[in-house]
């Protein structure tokens, strides 16, 4: 089995890849980057500039499934420049995968996508399945919003359409968590505003895991990336230290701090999805990782 990976040299796309291999499944990837590329028969390289509307279409050959990661960072400030690019390089992607799989005829059958539970509006007590079909008003609900709409119209041309919408990924090497461990480790630790924003995070192996489990058993539909039990800002605030031995002496930080340190994007901090793993469990998936304290353990210990 091969498959064609967008956004694997990312956090994610790392943890697919190694997990792919692990089964023996061949990588195709995509980079922007002439550097990146590779040519080893299970891990090979295309250049695409999705901008130009480049793609170096031999990267379909032998694939049937598209696992679709690609997308510039949220967590750079938000100027108008940059909700550009965060925008486009969802959906400027999707569209050229698309055009080139029409234009060829390409025997593709699957696309499996990332997504983001940034969709959902924020809520204390609100606790989102699938179904749910209000979109936050944020910037983010308008990206993610535009970027599943990208994805669907891959059904126009044949393939099954799975979107995974991810929750926060703690990871030991980049993304949230060592941003949110660096000040507890110096004893400069502190939640955020009132600390009760709900946090529906996921360990990154079991979210690698989730999506192959979404390959494997050709999986179509909105899912959930998220751990069956999130938590709020304050606990997981708390976890970190428990784990890390560090005491917790500040106070919380107020939001205005953040706002005037951040600018729009400080909602990042603030917004609150309380949001269900349910429906992946019903297929069958089981997290290795369902509570936050060992996921804890296993990534900083």
């Amino acid at each position: 089995m091969r498959v064609l990976i967008t956004g694997a040299t990312g956090l994610v796309g790392k943890e697919i890849t190694r997990l792919c291999h692990e089964k023996g499944i061949a990588v195709n990837y995509l980079t922007t980057s002439k550097s990146k590329l590779q040519s080893d028969n299970n891990y090979k390289g295309f250049y695409w500039n999705p901008k130009a509307g480049e793609i170096d279409k031999s990267c379909f050959e032998g694939v049937d499934t598209i696992i679709n990661l690609v997308g510039a960072s949220i967590s750079k400030r938000w100027t108008n420049t940059n909700k550009k690019e965060i925008l486009e390089s969802r959906t400027l992607t999707a569209r050229l995968l698309k055009k080139t799989i029409d234009e060829n005829s390409l025997a593709v059958k699957q696309i499996v996508s990332a997504s983001a539970i940034g969709i959902y509006p924020s809520s204390l007590v609100n606790y989102y399945e699938e179904d749910f079909n209000t979109v936050s008003d944020t910037f983010l609900g308008e990206v993610v919003e535009q970027w599943e709409a990208a994805v669907d119209d891959f059904k126009s041309s044949g393939l099954d359409v799975c979107k995974i919408r991810i929750g926060l990924v703690l990871s030991e090497k980049g993304g949230a968590l060592p941003e949110i461990v660096r000040p507890i480790k110096f004893g400069a630790g502190a939640a955020f505003g009132s600390g009760e924003q709900w946090q529906s995070w996921i360990h990154i192996n079991d979210l690698a895991q989730l999506f192959l489990y979404a390959v494997n058993q050709s999986l179509i539909g909105v899912y959930n990336a998220v751990a069956p039990n999130p938590v709020n800002n304050t606990e997981l605030t708390k976890a970190s230290a428990r784990v890390l031995s560090r005491p917790l002496i500040l106070p919380n930080i107020p939001k205005f701090a953040m706002k005037f340190a951040l600018g729009e994007m400080h909602i990042l901090l603030f917004e609150s999805q309380r949001v269900s793993s349910l429906k992946i469990e019903q297929e069958g998936f089981e997290f290795k990782f369902p509570n936050l304290e060992p996921t804890l353990q296993d990534l900083l210990s």
